[in-house]
């Protein structure tokens, strides 16, 4: 398998995440600053948009992983070397926290009219938490609990990037599904869609490692501060080490379970033949 450059996989993964965030974080903050409707639905939809348009951006550049998770998924089953690694982690969080940093500037008189209508005092915690609604407003950039049950939303970023990593193998593997590969990423924007309607609820669907923390160190800066990480018990290490996990779950389900009982590329599809 022949890799990208590095300078050409740098630029990928930074404008490929940088994409992802500005266009996720900015549905978030049309919906929550400016309540355009019709909520749950125009999220999810924004975000498996914004996935599909940073995977095309990226895709030739540098693999398209725009995802830490993704990476050290494919790093664990050989697909990209180890040193690597840090690199492209790097040049995610970079795009991720530079996305966030422009959605900001351009939501930047939103979020000072959504405080004052609500009373906000940017960064303050109210027992342990930044203030309702939204987080204050810091919402927008990262993800949040329903429920202070600390290994259940662990187990719910387990699982929604496991389910992740299963349907990209699904999607990426010739063996299985043979589509073009304009279509890839048409298909990754879906399947983070199916994800967010269907496990996302409980917290968020980070499922992301550089989407939440790139724009969570945004918004400390933008004015959060300390705020931005301590919210919620110290919650942010969840969204990055549950992704994590469930990237490697999600490739030895497909590994072992899938991939090794699939029809050679040569039979059709279904496999299988009829025997007069």
């Amino acid at each position: 398998m022949n890799e990208p450059p590095l300078k050409s996989a740098i630029l990928g993964e930074f404008l490929g995440t940088a994409l992802l965030i500005l266009l996720g974080n900015g549905v978030v903050a049309s919906v929550v600053l400016l309540d355009k409707q019709a909520d749950w639905i125009v999220i999810t939809t924004g975000w498996g948009l914004a996935v599909m348009l940073g995977v095309y951006l990226s895709g030739r550049l540098s693999g398209g992983h725009i995802n830490p998770a993704v990476t050290l998924a494919l790093a664990v089953r050989g697909q990209l070397p180890w040193a690597r690694v840090p690199v492209y982690w790097a040049a995610q969080v970079a795009g991720a926290f530079a996305g966030a940093m422009i959605v900001y500037v351009d939501y930047a008189e939103a979020f000072r009219a959504f405080e004052a209508a609500n009373g906000i005092t940017r960064g303050l915690l109210v027992e342990g938490r930044l203030q309702d609604p939204a987080a204050g407003g810091a919402g927008v950039f990262f993800t949040a609990p329903a429920f202070d049950v600390t290994w259940r939303s662990v187990f719910s970023e387990v699982l929604g990037t496991a389910v992740l990593l299963v349907g990209i193998r699904a999607l990426s593997d010739r063996r299985n599904a043979q589509f073009r590969d304009y279509f890839e990423p048409m298909l990754v924007g879906l399947l983070v869609f199916a994800i967010g309607l269907s496990l996302g609820g409980l917290t968020g669907y980070a499922i992301n490692p550089a989407r939440d923390f790139g724009p969570r160190l945004a918004a400390a800066i933008v004015g959060w501060g300390p705020a931005a990480f301590q919210t919620h018990d110290w919650y942010f290490w969840v969204p990055i080490v549950g992704p994590f996990l469930g990237g490697i779950v999600g490739v030895f389900v497909y590994d072992l379970v899938v991939h090794p009982n699939l029809p050679s590329m040569e039979e059709p599809t279904p496999p299988g033949s009829i025997v007069s």
